[in-house]
């Protein structure tokens, strides 16, 4: 197919990192996996978009949402395209792109790189809103594709929308070939967590990265749930949190500034203390407090 062959598989060079993913990665924290059948809160939450509902022959409803009145028009024209996904937009109200992105400040023509793109729901809505004439780079590990993701991103990869997508594998401490440089932005949604889950991967290396591959004055943004205060990275494998604190000084550490914070995904009555992971958070999926940061390259 025409927009099989646009695509182009980076594969990671031999020995490069000997990463591998611990248990506490969750295959159902990226965006892939499957809807939480019959709840329109499980539906609608934080982790993944799905291939179909299970436990039941009824698929799961499709909770209402809105953007808000703010969002940029070509945010909307995405996600209101008639060609995405039931199971995409079964967890739009969970996730409320139209408000992420435009906080992002996405807008077409734009080159973006996304690391840990799981089966790419945020990377599908990033082609459609950046046109023909951007192009978005989407990274995935040799071990991520493996365990979970190929398959969920290569059904994706078929759609002529995803044309101008560049799929990378290769690993979260290097993660985009040598053509993605002086990117617009680079965004990371709810998977932030997972890098401290992966033995050997070196945070402030995939910082680092991620700051060389963007043009002065572009933007990284970082989606995740978020961990009680003072937790540091101690809940990222059993409840799939991270203290923004943590995030907050590892990212400034590799030489960005915080240019703002989104409230759109906050909720205050999350006491923080269960897992976020779709798979356990069974009702409670996408309630979770979620921090929206983004920084900027000086």
């Amino acid at each position: 197919m025409k927009s099989l062959t646009a695509l182009v598989l980076i594969l990671a060079a031999a020995g490069c990192s000997k990463a591998k993913p611990k248990e506490g990665i969750d295959p159902g924290v990226p965006e892939q996996g499957s809807a939480v059948a019959g709840s329109a809160a499980g539906s609608a939450g934080s982790g993944a978009a799905s291939g179909s509902a299970t436990g039941s022959a009824t698929p799961a409803p499709i909770p209402p949402y809105t953007p808000a009145a703010d969002v940029t028009q070509p945010i909307k024209d995405a996600i209101a395209a008639t060609d995405r996904s039931d199971d995409d937009r079964r967890i739009d109200a969970g996730r409320k792109p139209g408000e992420v992105l435009t906080f992002f400040k996405v807008a077409p023509g734009e080159k973006i790189g996304e690391i840990f793109a799981g089966g790419g729901y945020t990377t599908e809505l990033l082609a459609r809103v950046v046109g023909a004439k951007g192009k978005v780079w989407a990274q995935n590990s040799k071990e991520i594709n493996e365990m979970f993701a190929k398959k969920p991103f290569g059904e994706r990869a078929a759609k002529p929308v995803m044309a101008n997508v560049v799929a990378v594998e290769a690993p979260l401490d290097a993660p985009f070939p040598a053509d993605a440089k002086d990117l617009d932005l680079v965004v990371t949604v709810l998977n932030y967590h997972d890098a401290n889950n992966i033995e050997g991967l070196d945070r402030a290396k995939m910082n680092k990265a991620v700051f060389a591959s963007l043009k002065k004055g572009g933007y990284y943004g970082i989606v995740d749930s978020s961990a009680a205060e003072g937790h540091g990275v101690a809940d990222t494998k059993t409840l799939h949190r991270i203290d923004q604190k943590i995030v907050d000084s590892e990212v400034k550490a590799a030489g960005f500034k915080l240019a703002g914070e989104s409230n759109v995904l906050r909720n205050p009555d999350d006491k923080r203390d269960w897992s976020s992971s779709p798979k356990a958070a069974g009702e409670k999926r996408g309630t979770s407090d979620r921090f929206v940061l983004l920084f900027q390259k000086p």
